[in-house]
This record gives structure tokens, C-alpha cells and sequence, in this order.
């Protein structure tokens, strides 16, 4: 799926791939992540250094979390999870890249929010204005049967239902309503 975006009059794309992992070695993890998800989604804008920052924004709802799937928590990369920063990834044009799997298959429903948002360089205030987002995820069914959820384009009152959230989790951070609901 390619989804446009447009930051300050440029217009960019986010290319996002969903694909079942058939080879756990090939991407880094155990063999019990066969069959679960791999998602990909790259970035191309023709900005070029700082014009290029990007960060992204993953939360997760899953039937497994905090709030057994009732709400979305924030995407728990173990790297970075003590880290005060929304973002997941940040950099010139990053990747998101995730494979969540579960050793046990147990009944599980996992959805991600990803989100594409960039933080002005000329702000005094550390803000995290969204550019474009997309759903993903997987089911675990009580066979066991792992199935994809497929790619869907977000809307900006999804980003805007996770904006209290995010200011709680981040208060040194001004997350920014979208700007088609301002």
C-alpha cells in the first residue's frame, strides 16, 4: 500500500508492506515467529537532511496488554522503552520495521497504530505534528491459526483519540491534534 503525505507543500509517500515471516533467521528472530507478521514501511520525500527528520509513532492494542486489549499502550520496543520520546524510530527517511510474535500461540488479537510524524526544528517546543498513519496487525485464533490483518489507511480523528494518551505518556512533548480536525 502507498499512502501520500505532504509536509510543508512537499509531497512524500509511505510504501507499507504486510507479509507473513517464513524465514525468523532472515529478520533477526527465533524460529517461533514463523508465520507472524513483518511489517515494513518505508519512507521516500525528496527533503534532504533536516527536511528529511521523520519519527514514527506505533501504539498497540492487544488482548495480551495492560488493559487485556481495551485501549492502545505505546508500541513496547525494549531498546528504547525507558526513553521520553513518542518516538519509536526517528531519523532521515526511517524504515519502521516490526515483527511481533508470541512463543505460545494462545488466542491473542494484536492491532498497531503507526503513525508518520516529524518534529519542527525552528520550535521551541518539542512537537510531534502526525503526517499519515496506517493500521496493521494479526489474529491468533483457538487453533492456533495466525491471520494478517491487512494494511488500512488511518484517518486524522484516529490520531486525535490517541493525543490524550500520548500527552500523558510524554509531557515534555506537545503531541498536535491533525490538522484536518483544526
Amino acid at each position: 500500500m502507498i499512502i501520500p503525505f505532504l509536509r510543508d507543500g512537499t509531497q512524500g509517500a509511505v510504501t507499507v508492506t504486510l507479509e507473513r515471516v517464513n524465514d525468523p533467521a532472515a529478520i533477526g528472530k527465533h524460529p517461533s515467529a514463523g508465520g507472524f507478521p513483518c511489517c515494513t514501511a518505508e519512507v521516500d520525500f525528496p527533503g534532504k537532511g533536516y527536511r528529511a527528520l521523520f519519527g514514527w509513532v506505533q501504539l498497540v492494542r492487544s488482548t495480551d496488554n495492560s488493559s487485556a486489549g481495551a485501549a492502545f499502550d505505546m508500541d513496547p520496543f525494549y531498546l528504547f522503552e525507558d526513553a521520553p520520546s513518542p518516538y519509536a524510530l526517528f531519523g532521515i527517511n526511517p524504515t519502521l520495521f516490526d515483527a511481533p510474535s508470541r512463543i505460545k500461540r494462545c488466542p491473542l488479537t494484536w492491532t498497531a497504530h503507526s503513525y508518520l510524524a516529524w518534529t519542527p526544528m525552528d520550535d521551541t517546543d518539542r512537537r510531534v505534528p502526525p503526517l499519515v498513519g496506517f493500521s496493521w496487525g494479526f489474529n491468533i485464533d483457538s487453533a492456533s491459526r495466525i491471520t494478517l490483518q491487512q494494511v488500512q489507511s488511518l484517518t486524522a480523528a484516529d490520531w486525535d483519540v490517541h493525543v490524550p494518551y500520548l500527552g500523558t505518556s510524554h509531557p515534555g512533548w506537545v503531541l498536535d491534534e491533525s490538522k484536518a480536525r483544526q
